[in-house]
């Protein structure tokens, strides 16, 4: 008996004190925000001023968030080493929308976005290790190595799409497939500010509206398209007015509770059978539009300062959890040294996995149809498929 006792004590004096402090406090198990009201159109009320956020859901969305958020910047580091090639487009800054759109939908929802694309793929349920090493143009990549950065795809998520607004229409179909089948499912439908002035959204609009297709329309608007301010390329910049016969409401697209609460409204609104919905997210990135951008040609550094030091997502969070007895600074803490170590770990495998051997260009370009021979760039060497 003493002995069993001597063993449980000194397991309990290895661990990090830290640790131990966290698992003797006691938090709260839930805490009720104010959250910022929502602009609307078309709607007589809209999502609730008020939500509850639980201490369990509190650190999985601040854990997701700090994810990302690391992801990206290691990302960021790839691209500048060279190991990362192509197009790159990041998101550090939009982690609530991600996180947050994928907290108010089901794991059977749909969603489609454009090329800024890493944290929705995250959130859809892929790993970061899968993700850098797509990144990176390697065979353990989610797309075995052969999509990179735009082109990216998981169970219910349709990518990562290189061409601006050309996801619109394709999200508008999934919308119709939902209702089709009969499912009790949306779509959620995702472009940018700077693709908000693409006909084809509007064509997408229509349809969607005549036949009361069950899809949310979201605009993230990060206030600059490539490197042209909304100011300067918009009549009208109310993106969430832009369905004129469709609903809509705007979003403080930086706070994760915001987000998860219009995204719950605009999912029940759809599946009630009542036909599209706009939701506009206001957000910011801190990177440039892509990798190419420095970000400082058309902004000042001094702004992306002040949307960092006031409205940064995972900073919000944190502190609301803090001030709530939700969490404490040392357990966050923790979670941030176990998600670079998650990162580090999947960079690493990210640069030493192989890359795809040669014949994969002759992969998966049927999946049913027997396999057939597709002639490389040298007409002397041909390659079997085996889909």
């Amino acid at each position: 008996m003493l002995a069993a006792v001597s063993r449980v004590l000194s397991g309990v004096a290895q661990k990090p004190a830290s640790r131990v402090l966290v698992a003797s406090r006691h938090f709260a198990n839930d805490a009720t925000f104010e959250i910022k009201k929502c602009d609307l159109h078309r709607l007589e009320e809209g999502p609730p001023v008020t939500t509850v956020l639980t201490r369990e859901d509190g650190l999985k969305y601040y854990r997701m968030m700090q994810t990302v958020r690391r992801m990206e910047l290691k990302a960021d580091q790839l691209y500048k080493q060279k190991i990362i090639r192509g197009f790159c487009h990041l998101c550090d800054g939009q982690e609530a929308c991600c996180v947050g759109l994928e907290a108010g939908i089901n794991p059977t929802d749909h969603l489609i976005t454009a090329y800024r694309a890493h944290g929705f793929t995250f959130t859809r349920g892929l790993s970061v290790r899968e993700i850098l090493a797509e990144l990176t143009g390697r065979r353990g990549g989610c797309a075995k190595g052969k999509g990179g950065s735009m082109h990216m795809y998981a169970k219910n998520f349709y990518g990562g799409n290189g061409i601006v607004g050309a996801q619109v229409p394709l999200g508008a179909g999934i919308a119709l497939a939902c209702k089709y089948n009969g499912k009790d499912e949306v779509c959620l439908t995702l472009y940018g500010d700077g693709a908000a002035n693409q006909g084809q959204i509007f064509e997408a609009y229509n349809m969607a509206a005549l036949w009361k297709l069950p899809c949310i329309f979201i605009c993230e608007n990060n206030r600059y398209g490539m490197g042209t301010s909304v100011e300067r390329a918009a009549a009208s910049t109310d993106y969430y007015k832009r369905g004129d016969f469709i609903p809509g409401l705007r979003v403080d697209g930086m706070d994760i509770l915001c987000v998860r609460e219009a995204t719950k409204f605009a999912a029940a609104y759809c599946r009630s059978g009542k036909g599209p919905i706009l939701m506009e997210l206001q957000t910011y990135r801190y990177h440039g539009h892509s990798m190419s951008d420095p970000g400082v040609s058309y902004r000042t550094r001094e702004e992306i300062q002040e949307v960092r030091s006031k409205s940064d997502p995972i900073m919000l969070l944190k502190d609301r959890m803090v001030n709530s007895n939700l969490a404490s600074v040392e357990e966050l803490k923790e979670i941030d040294v176990e998600v670079r170590k998650e990162i580090e770990d999947a960079a690493q495998f990210a640069t030493a996995d192989p890359e795809p051997p040669l014949e994969e260009l002759g992969y998966h370009i049927y999946c049913n149809d027997p396999p057939f021979e597709v002639r490389g760039a040298n007409q002397w060497i041909k390659f079997k498929s085996i889909s």
